[in-house]
């Protein structure tokens, strides 16, 4: 009896749980919402987006936004792009973007853009409203020799039809970069580009520099110019420099060579006053042994004595009359 009574009670917790489970696994809020806004999606094309593991809101959201906005866009569009990994909400946001503004945007392209990484409402948004890019100081030379130093603005406008595949930022910055070094390495003085630095902008912007990129370039505006250093003075003193160690290299090798040489000579000098000393003491051996073998006299020996203090006396003379006349002449 018990059990009996029990039962309408678990039927109805039965029933609840069930259509707890089915509102979890079919949105049909999601669906309601779809079908007030205007939009047919049908309740198995719902629950085959479960089964796909793709959110239901995260397209049918889009989707009625699209809707309200006149774009015409299908499910399976929406749906293949969120399983191909795209932003859908954005794409759509850029859609009606362009629409908006009269800006020729397909959901092809404009999935496209969103898989290539760009920001595609970023990209219709700057094609609407141009950005301003401004480079850091371009530093330049001219034919004088003085550094200039450019701060240039550069306004962009994204090409839709080049985002993808296009270059960015970088390469427009770099490629503003080279031409206004090469305008001012042109210029004869730094007078030139300082009187006139319009023509830095004319000239740069006359080369096409947004070729294979994302962007459409509209102007180039110099908005400063610095004077730097005088790279020619600077080029002229380092070049004075190195001649000048070049010669005191060569001076030193020469002075090197004249000790050297002095050297040598002091040696060749000291060698031979060492065979002279070798050779005067012998004489006083062949002396004795010319007096002991009889080819030299007693008489020949005073003579030979007297001829040699006769020569150290007139070395002595010759001594002091020379100190005499430096004393004079000091």
């Amino acid at each position: 009896m018990e059990v009996m009574d029990l039962m309408p009670i678990i039927i109805i917790a039965v029933i609840l749980i069930a259509v707890a489970i089915l509102f979890t696994f079919i949105p049909v809020m999601l669906w309601i919402s779809a079908l007030a806004a205007g939009v047919k999606v049908g309740i198995f094309t719902l629950v085959g987006m479960r089964l796909r593991r793709v959110v239901p809101n995260r397209v049918i959201n889009p989707l009625i936004k699209a809707h309200k906005a006149g774009l015409t866009v299908t499910t399976n569009q929406l749906e293949s792009h969120y399983l191909a990994g795209g932003n859908v909400d954005r794409v759509v946001n850029a859609l009606i973007a362009a629409h908006r503004a009269n800006i020729e945007l397909t959901f092809e392209r404009g999935a496209a853009i969103d898989l290539a990484g760009r920001d595609v409402l970023e990209a219709v948004q700057m094609s609407v409203n141009p950005k301003v890019i401004e480079t850091p100081f371009i530093a330049g030379i001219a034919m004088d020799g003085i550094e200039v130093k450019a701060l240039a603005r550069i306004t962009v406008r994204a090409n839709i039809d080049r985002l993808v595949g296009g270059a960015g930022e970088e390469t427009v910055i770099a490629r503003v970069g080279e031409g206004v070094v090469s305008t001012i390495g042109s210029s004869q003085t730094h007078k030139q580009v300082l009187e006139n630095p319009d023509s830095i902008s004319h000239t740069v912007l006359a080369k096409g520099l947004d070729a294979g990129t994302a962007f459409e370039i509209l102007s180039i505006d110099i908005a400063d110019v610095d004077i730097g250093k005088n790279i020619g003075a600077i080029l002229q003193t380092d070049q004075a420099e190195a001649d000048k160690n070049i010669a005191q290299a060569k001076a030193e090798e020469r002075r090197a060579m004249a000790v050297a040489q002095e050297q040598e000579m002091v040696a060749r000098v000291q060698e031979m006053r060492a065979h002279v000393v070798e050779a005067e003491a012998e004489v006083p051996k062949a002396l004795a042994e010319a007096l002991r073998s009889g080819n030299l006299g007693v008489m020949d020996y005073m003579n030979y004595k007297n001829i040699d203090a006769d020569t150290d006396m007139r070395d002595t003379i010759g001594k002091l009359t020379k100190e005499e006349h430096e004393d004079n002449d000091q």
